[in-house]
């Protein structure tokens, strides 16, 4: 369940339809994100957080993988800062995008990003061992991409959507018109095609 320190936005968020609290709250890593303060969840966080869990996961490839076993920290170092503030900066564009274009959240693919990060922790392992000569780029877009892709897709237009909640504003406002008009619409439209097809019968009789 959503945790917030203001009981009026629990009760907002209990009160919405089940499309909207799935729409807002997303999945379980999403909801995960969504027990955290605001100011802590902000997308350039989960960004940067990201980039060092990748650095965490680069330490042993760094350590082991590698010729020089003594200056290897230096370095590891100085990539796990730059991953950092790498992700960090991607996650806030994504927010200032998310706010421009005002969008919703997208689903972002798990087949496809969830083990991106395996293979490419793999790939650069092969590549410093020098079993196979593995173009890098290759190996660091696996590894970097998926943390800032899923922010893009899903966490930054969801935590925009929970700051609108918290500002007690309806991020939802407008949508009830246009499922109810979806929904009447169709019928509407059958009713006329059905009287078309009738008029059409009665002028291919005349003929």
């Amino acid at each position: 369940m959503f945790v917030s320190n203001s009981d009026d936005w629990v009760s907002t968020i209990d009160s919405l339809p089940e499309n909207h609290k799935e729409t807002l709250l997303g999945a379980s890593l999403s909801k995960q994100f969504a027990r955290l303060p605001l100011w802590l969840s902000h997308p350039s966080n989960i960004g940067g957080f990201y980039g060092f869990l990748v650095a965490l996961a680069l330490i042993l490839p760094y350590r082991f993988a590698g010729e020089d076993h003594f200056g290897w920290m230096s370095d590891w170092a100085l990539h796990c800062a730059l991953l950092m503030v790498a992700c960090f900066f991607l996650g806030l564009c994504s927010t200032l995008i998310t706010a421009i274009s005002g969008r919703f959240p997208i689903a972002p693919p798990r087949t496809v990003l969830y083990p991106m990060p395996f293979i490419g922790l793999a790939l650069l392992s092969i590549n410093r061992t020098d079993i196979v000569a593995i173009y890098p780029f290759l190996s660091w877009t696996l590894i970097l991409l998926p943390g800032p892709l899923y922010v893009h897709l899903s966490w930054a237009p969801r935590w925009r959507l929970l700051c609108m909640i918290d500002e007690g504003k309806n991020p939802f406002e407008g949508q009830e018109t246009i499922e109810t008009e979806e929904k009447l619409y169709p019928k509407t439209q059958t009713v006329d095609l059905e009287i078309e097809s009738v008029v059409d019968d009665f002028e291919n009789s005349e003929e």
